[in-house]
């Protein structure tokens, strides 16, 4: 099987800082770095690198070229990545302090330039029980969900960046959500109702260092899994590399519970390392891990 991840594509400024600024702040940065990011593109280096067929539907600038070449590197298939001369890259300034935690800017650039016809090249090759995989960075969530699901793909959607109006725009073809705690209580005050009950199959919930929890609705299974304990160096990307794991093990035909054991393996690897895409663990990584 396959995945198709429509997603963003951003280049990842990151200023190491002794903390993080308040308003009116004026920081010295420690240091600079430039990297691939974007929560698409996250999660399709993850997925590929957790060993599934990985196709990213997505744009960049003239300037971005060497982030789809980068995607490429990592084994992900990017025929369906469209280059923009006329716009630029979207890009995230993401401030680090000392303890891993992290402020980030996005400018989404490229991303939100997506057109129908690209999505709907892209998802024609497609099988049905691919799966299509969407974040809230780039646009025409609502248009790939709705023909996805219509194709017969596995449909799911990262509710990241977080908005109640997008999540409730693709609701009705999900078989898999996934969002954090503080979203998860935003979403259920949006719609008033509970996470358990909501119309889709699959619903996980990150809860940090506590790890998370997986409801399904149709069996009516709840389930928690505790997060390894590590030394946290950098908490930016974790998540998409969670997602893109765990989204891989299923389309490698994992039960559940498997996948995101070994989703939380990879996450745990992840924030001992300072990064995005770049230092997404591999699966050997991330099978051989001992926490």
């Amino acid at each position: 099987m396959s995945i198709y991840n429509l997603g963003s594509i951003n280049a990842d400024l990151f200023y190491h800082v002794p903390h993080l600024p308040g308003p009116g702040e004026t920081l010295a940065a420690k240091s600079l770095t430039k990297g691939l990011g974007g929560k698409g593109a996250n999660m399709s280096v993850a997925a590929s690198r957790g060993a599934a067929l990985v196709s990213h539907i997505g744009a960049v600038g003239a300037d971005g070229a060497w982030a789809k070449q980068r995607l490429l590197e990592y084994g992900v298939d990017t025929r369906h990545i469209a280059i923009l001369p006329d716009i630029a890259t979207g890009h995230a300034v993401i401030n680090v302090e000392e303890g891993g935690e992290n402020a980030i800017v996005l400018f989404a650039g490229a991303n939100h330039e997506i057109t129908e016809s690209a999505v709907g090249q892209a998802l024609s090759e497609s099988a049905r029980g691919d799966t299509l995989l969407i974040q809230n960075e780039s646009n025409q969530q609502a248009y790939a969900a709705k023909m996805g699901h219509e194709l017969g793909m596995y449909v799911a959607y990262a509710a990241a960046p977080f908005d109640a109006e997008a999540v409730q725009a693709v609701m009705p073809y999900l078989d898999f959500l996934i969002l954090n705690e503080i979203e998860a209580a935003q979403l259920t005050e949006a719609t008033g109702i509970e996470i358990e009950d909501l119309p889709v199959a699959d619903v996980v919930v990150t809860l940090g260092e506590k790890g998370c929890r997986w409801t399904n609705s149709v069996k009516r299974v709840a389930k928690d899994f505790p997060a390894h304990s590590v030394n946290v160096v950098d908490t930016t990307g974790a998540g998409d590399t969670f997602t893109g794991y765990l989204l891989a093990g299923l389309d490698r035909g994992m039960p559940m519970e498997q996948a995101i054991g070994l989703a939380m393996k990879a996450g745990a690897l992840m924030v001992t390392r300072e990064g995005t895409a770049d230092v997404i663990p591999d699966l050997k990584e991330v099978q051989s891990a001992r926490f």
